[in-house]
């Protein structure tokens, strides 16, 4: 009878120990679910920024041109930013196998970026600095082809 309640006893202890471990590496552990937002405030919440491919669907490959939305958090479109373009993939350690850039002002707070490709299927981010006369910022996009 002794020897059966010490069986139990091991056999919870180990149970909790396995559900410790499992809680412990699941909060240890990343999420893989990216954010796939298109409009958002950066970072220091100095502007909202919007992003989109003039065309969709996206394709592997292809180079592609995003417009690139960019307003004060009251709405204002914020004119004559300099924005910088980087990015790549985040769970293999590389860029972009291209050097996109903003290349047109279109009004509106609105600007042209050219020469985006993404030439594999995965997770990608698209990283954007931004400076106007609110101030310095960046905002990172996430986009799972």
């Amino acid at each position: 009878m002794k020897f059966i309640r010490i069986h139990w006893v091991v056999l919870a202890m180990a149970g909790a120990v396995l559900v410790a471990v499992a809680l412990l590496v699941s909060n240890l552990i990343p999420s893989h679910e990216p954010d796939l937002a298109r409009s958002k405030p950066s970072e220091s919440k100095t502007y909202v920024v919007a992003v989109a491919p003039e065309i969709e669907p996206l394709h592997r490959g292809e180079i592609h041109s995003w417009l690139l939305t960019l307003t004060t958090p009251d709405g204002v479109p914020v004119e004559r930013a300099a924005i910088a373009v980087d990015g790549g993939m985040p769970e293999h350690g590389h860029g972009l196998p291209t050097s996109p850039r903003m290349t047109e002002y279109l009004g509106s707070g609105r600007y042209r970026i050219e020469g985006v490709k993404f030439n594999m299927q995965g997770w990608w981010e698209l990283r954007f600095a931004i400076s106007a006369a609110p101030g310095d910022d960046r905002a990172v996009f996430n986009v799972v082809l």
